[in-house]
């Protein structure tokens, strides 16, 4: 290990931070509030109005978009919205509005401009969103061919925290494996790392969260605009190697329309659990008629995580998020470009077996740039077709106190994608076909062995539908070649031969939902998925500082082959929502590093990557129940077991029984939620690996919309752990050092424009 020249102290993140409260506060301050007149005189343009179905009231901050396309709008003060950049023809809008129950609504477009006046239902319980991950077209929750969930709007404000994981854990069949409120990584059915894929606007993010329990993701949830989540494998259309899901995280970095008026959102958020103060602005404005530019900026500063039993002394953090994006639209698509950086500083604390007593700071460095192409052709046999190419230089540096660099990452990657729909082609409804190709290259420093290595990855697939009338059939095929190069071969290197690795690999879908009855639905799908090793399993070799470590790879590792099985139950009515899901997962040659119960010759515990056959079976189930006059009830429970399928032992680290019940009184204007979450104990551990005691967790909310200067004003306050109960998550890895977080509240005041 050698000495190391740290960057730049965080108050250079701090500053950044000031910038961005800054520039929320004169978001809010100095936008006009505007006008509109009936005015259907210009062609290409959607014009109109959005009001409450009773009083007739305005309804401003609702988002207006048009199904299948990136242009919407944000209705102003007195309910008004202007679309344009539309083609002749007939086109179904979709309205969402917090509070009110989301509307469709089919207009057509002619020589003049469409005036529409749209009236929202109020309703404690939303109509499903819409979700375009793993889909062939954007359509209703409801509709997916898999099981699906979405954050957006007031419970996305709700949950927000400081990762993506953490923000995502209430939802049906996920988890977050923790090092501290700074890291934490997703786990959906008991699956993380490199078998959940993450996406930004539907590319890869391109970090090491994937090679670690100590890595976080690359991703701050605070500009998101929505986050959807796959569940279970199957999405074809991303790569074969998402066997737990997927995760896309949508900003519309790349604007797809040209908005009549400046767009967007800022957000104000501070917790008192972690001392954290963060703020996030996004706006979309036109430069010319036909270039809309977005840009976006976030900062967070939180400090360690107060806990019932005392300060979690290093988990304190410093991220900074800054993005623009641009496109020129025409009447036969878009192409744009984006950049962004992405730089958060944090610790991870010490105090256990192989941690230092004053723990690890950890430094994330994100470089990235997407270009995007869209071409447009209704009347033609490929619908549109889209290409997407990006490239991503990420370092994460480990520093050891005082200042001695222990372990490096470096990852460069570039990308290219394209994927062309089609409408229907013989006993197809609507379909499509594409091909990826990629690069990466890996780069190791500091005290980890690792050598320095190449992947080169290409893959083509296809997806097609069939609709039977009161059922929908989709089956897909995806091809996937993989070259892992390691630039210094080995032959007797102590972890094996290091050499190139080839993997083939061939996966498959089929998806069936039908329609029982009016708002029932029964969904079955079955997919075979095959993964391919991480560069880190194939070759690692040595400490990891942060993950408190010692790691050895295995360089004849096969690919993993999983056979998913999913069956699930829906039913959507204006008075009540349900959702049964049950899950088979058969996963042969499931590599996971098992803990040896040996130390390092530095005193790390020595975990070693190896292969086995695996198995993942639950279940997940959501209710909401509208009990009349604003009263509904929300329930959520998620189970997995995780298995060796021939000795039937636990694996490590997979979560218990979970999930929350809550009773909230809903109105237009403002809402109030009591919520109890629980999990049950978990007993069913790995070798060294300890039990965790089951809990339950009292929280409660409230919040207010108002209508201020035309804009909708969204305040949200939060109180966690309410009773301070002491208790743990059992995919913590410091959980033998401190509990979870005690009481806390949390403030979010947002503002749409």
């Amino acid at each position: 290990m050698g000495s190391y020249m740290p960057s730049p102290p965080v108050h250079a993140a701090a500053a950044a931070g000031r910038a961005v409260f800054l520039a929320v506060a004169m978001a809010i301050a100095t936008l006009p509030g505007t006008a509109y007149a009936q005015n259907p005189e210009h062609e290409g343009e959607i014009e109109g109005v959005v009001r409450d179905a009773q009083t007739e009231e305005p309804l401003a901050g609702s988002l207006v978009s048009v199904v299948g396309s990136g242009v919407r709008a944000v209705t102003h003060g007195d309910g008004s919205f202007h679309l344009r950049g539309i083609v002749e023809g007939s086109y179904t809008l979709r309205v969402d509005r917090l509070g009110y129950r989301g509307a469709l609504t089919e207009v057509t477009v002619g020589e003049q401009s469409a005036y529409v006046v749209i009236e929202l239902e109020s309703s404690p319980i939303a109509i499903q969103s819409m979700v375009v991950t793993a889909t062939l077209s954007e359509r209703g929750a409801a509709e997916a061919l898999r099981p699906v969930s979405v954050m957006a709007g007031d419970e996305l404000q709700r949950l927000m925290e400081g990762t993506v994981a953490a923000t995502l854990a209430s939802m049906p069949g996920l988890a977050h494996a923790s090092m501290g409120p700074t890291v934490a990584q997703p786990v959906i059915r008991g699956l993380s790392g490199d078998r959940v894929l993450m996406l930004e606007d539907g590319t890869r993010v391109g970090d090491v969260s994937n090679s670690g329990p100590d890595h976080a993701t690359a991703l701050d949830p605070g500009a998101a605009r929505r986050i959807e989540v796959v569940r279970g494998p199957g999405a074809l259309l991303y790569g074969g190697n998402a066997l737990g899901g997927v995760i896309n995280v949508i900003r519309d970095e790349i604007p797809a329309g040209v908005p009549h008026h400046m767009t967007g959102s800022a957000m104000l958020q501070g917790q008192t659990a972690t001392g954290s103060l963060a703020g996030s602005v996004a706006t979309v404005f036109a430069v010319t008629e036909r270039v809309p530019l977005r840009i976006e900026a976030a900062a967070r500063r939180s400090g360690d995580l107060s806990t019932p039993a005392g300060t979690l002394l290093g988990t304190d953090g410093d991220m900074l998020s800054a993005g623009a994006g641009a496109a020129y639209v025409t009447e036969w698509g878009h192409l744009g470009a984006s950049v962004r950086g992405y730089r958060n500083h944090h610790g991870i604390p010490g105090g256990f077996v192989g941690g230092h007593d004053e723990g690890v700071r950890v430094e994330m460095e994100r470089a990235a740039a997407k270009f995007r192409t869209v071409t447009e052709a209704p009347d033609g046999f490929f619908g549109d077709v889209r290409f997407d190419a990006t490239y991503t230089l990420y370092e994460h540096r480990e520093i050891e106190p005082p200042d001695i660099l222990g372990t490096l990452f470096k990852r460069q990657n570039a990308s290219g994608d394209i994927l062309a729909r089609h409408g229907g082609w013989g006993p197809f409804t609507a379909g499509a076909v594409g091909a990826r190709a990629s690069w990466e290259d890996f780069g190791y420093g500091g005290g980890i062995y690792t050598p320095d290595s190449r992947r080169s990855q290409a893959a083509a697939y296809f997806m097609q539908e069939m609709d039977l009338g009161a059922g929908l059939v989709e089956v897909g095929l995806r091809y996937e070649w993989t070259l892992a190069d390691p630039l210094q071969e080995d032959p007797d290197s102590d972890i094996g031969e290091v050499r190139d690795r080839s993997f083939h690999a061939l996966s498959g879908s089929l998806g069936v939902l039908y329609e029982v009855g009016p708002g029932l639905s029964l969904g079955a799908s079955l997919a075979q998925a095959f993964r391919t090793p991480d560069i880190n399993e194939l070759y690692t070799e040595g400490p990891h500082l942060a993950a408190y470590s010692f790691e050895v790879g295995n360089p004849s590792l096969g690919g993993e082959v999983g056979r998913g099985l999913d069956l699930f139950l829906r039913y959507d009515s204006e008075s009540l929502r349900g959702e049964l899901t049950g899950f088979y997962n058969d996963i042969n040659g499931y590599i996971y590093g098992e803990d040896t119960g040996s130390l390092s010759r530095v005193l790390l515990p020595v975990y070693q990557y190896r292969s086995n056959h695996a198995l993942f079976k639950g279940f997940e189930a959501t209710l909401g129940v509208h009990a009349g006059r604003g009263w509904v009830f929300e329930g959520v429970i998620s189970s997995v077991t995780g298995s060796l399928k021939d000795s039937g032992d636990p694996l490590p680290l997979v979560p218990p029984l979970k999930g929350h019940m809550a009773l909230k009184y809903e109105h237009p204007r403002w809402w109030v939620r009591g919520e109890t979450e629980m999990a049950a104990r978990q007993d069913r551990v790995g070798e060294f690996e300890t039990e965790t005691d089951g809990y339950t967790v009292f929280n409660t909310s409230a919040g207010v919309r108002l209508t201020v200067g035309g804009r909708l004003n969204v305040l949200t306050l939060s109180l966690v752990n309410a009773t301070n109960t002491k208790y743990r998550n059992h995919l913590s890895r410091i959980k033998e050092i401190m509990p979870e977080a005690g009481r806390g509240l949390s403030a979010t005041y947002r503002v749409v424009f």
